[in-house]
């Protein structure tokens, strides 16, 4: 009798020959890194140079700025397709800083009340607020990154495979609300009113009154 040959149904077939090309890929991919580390690689750069593009005058007192750090835990899933597929997870750490400052620039002609012998100085200032938060990025680092087969096939294609843009606005995001749960912005006023009152009292005036009013 002879043997009849196995059928296999066309998605299987699909399935095989994805298979086959990812194997090749991915065996390329090796083959390449391999190669580099052989051959070795040079870096050239070859930036122009910087342009001024414009300059504007700061008037902020910056009385303060804390230091934060914050674990990101961001998870993309796809509907109706298992993690393996498609789907990434990062663990990011994220560590930046906020400043805390006082616009000086705000303050107007009736903010300030100097009595008729220059002994005594009330000053109005608005309140402190807070900057945008800065993330370091030199001090900031993927712990771990899962990605589906989708995602990681799309990486191959994608001009920025890396890109950990969403993570690093989650994290600057969690940075401000933690500096604004602080009392970052009362240490920057408090730092302010010393620094005032120092500097008013090397000039002369014996009382000086600092209050934070202004809107």
């Amino acid at each position: 009798m002879r043997s009849r040959a196995l059928l296999l149904p066309r998605w299987a077939k699909a399935v095989v020959v994805l298979v086959v090309v990812l194997a090749l890929v991915f065996t390329g991919l090796r083959l390449l890194n391999r190669l580099d580390g052989v051959f070795g690689t040079e870096t050239h750069d070859r930036s122009g140079p910087a342009l001024l593009k414009s300059v504007r005058d700061l008037s902020r007192y910056d009385a303060a700025s804390g230091n934060f750090q914050v674990v990101v835990d961001l998870e993309k899933d796809a509907k109706y397709l298992p993690d393996a597929i498609r789907g990434t997870r990062t663990l990011y750490v994220g560590a930046g800083s906020v400043d805390a400052y006082v616009d000086l620039g705000k303050v107007g002609d009736g903010d300030v009340r100097v009595n008729g012998d220059r002994t005594s100085a009330t000053l109005r200032l608005p309140h402190a607020r807070l900057a945008r938060p800065a993330l370091d990025t030199e001090r900031s680092y993927a712990v771990s990154k899962q990605r589906g087969l989708l995602d990681r096939l799309g990486d191959l294609f994608s001009d920025n495979p890396n890109d950990e843009r969403a993570v690093r606005e989650l994290a600057a995001r969690h940075i401000g609300e933690a500096a604004r749960d602080s009392d970052l912005t009362g240490r920057a006023e408090r730092n302010t009113t010393e620094m005032l009152r120092g500097l008013l009292k090397s000039l002369g005036f014996e009382k000086v009154r600092v209050s934070y009013e202004a809107a």
